[in-house]
């Protein structure tokens, strides 16, 4: 059986996100058609996630452990295992799809301190004096990120606006994640085009993505 981590970042409640509405009609779809996947799910909007501290780490990326946990405040002992916690939530999945609204043409800062928890030593880098390599290549894995956004940006200004996708695209492939499919709802405040259209439009192009999935 097959993992799915399901990784929601707006605050509104679902029936209010655009973001989260595609999101859950694509999880739907997909749980429909891959009877064999295990579906996890994460609200990094209102879920616990620790604002990285250094008195977390002994070297870079690598978590205290031993003695030196054992000396942290409770308050920090919970944040190191939260943060061991989601990494290994995030490492027992096969297929991630992120579901983000775009803010300041990126996404919300709590999706990057989730993205900071995640990257640890020894599970998904391995940092050497040398180098510093992805370990996410140890299986076939696949990225879905949904985004929306309340403008349209024509394909020859993406690159200039779309940070977000970029960077979540290129951070993970950097990890190991080949497979990387994206979802645009875009023209949401946009009276003609607007929040149903935009969603029906996204709906459509999420049959050609669900069909490539592995």
């Amino acid at each position: 059986m097959q993992k799915l981590l399901y990784i929601t970042v707006s605050t509104k409640p679902e029936e209010m996100s655009t973001s989260k509405t595609v999101g859950r009609e694509f999880i739907n779809r997909v749980m429909e058609q891959y009877s064999d996947y295990e579906l996890m799910e994460i609200d990094v909007s209102s879920e616990y996630i620790p604002e990285l501290n250094y008195k977390y780490f002994k070297s870079r990326a690598e978590l205290v452990s031993g003695q030196e946990y054992e000396a942290l405040s409770q308050d920090d002992k919970l944040a190191v295992d939260r943060i061991n916690e989601l990494c290994d939530q995030f490492l027992s999945a096969d297929v991630y799809v992120i579901a983000a609204p775009m803010w300041s043409v990126m996404f919300p800062a709590r999706l990057k301190m989730y993205i900071d928890c995640i990257i640890l030593n020894d599970k998904v880098i391995k940092v050497t004096p040398d180098e510093v390599k992805g370990l996410l290549g140890d299986k076939e894995r696949e990225m879905v990120y949904i985004q929306s956004s309340g403008g349209v940006y024509p394909k020859i200004f993406s690159g200039k606006v779309n940070h977000g996708v970029n960077y979540v695209h290129d951070i993970f492939k950097f990890l190991g994640i080949s497979k990387f499919d994206k979802i645009m709802v875009e023209g949401v405040d946009i009276p003609s085009i607007g929040r149903e259209a935009a969603i029906e439009k996204a709906v459509y192009d999420m049959d050609e993505v669900i069909s490539n999935m592995q």
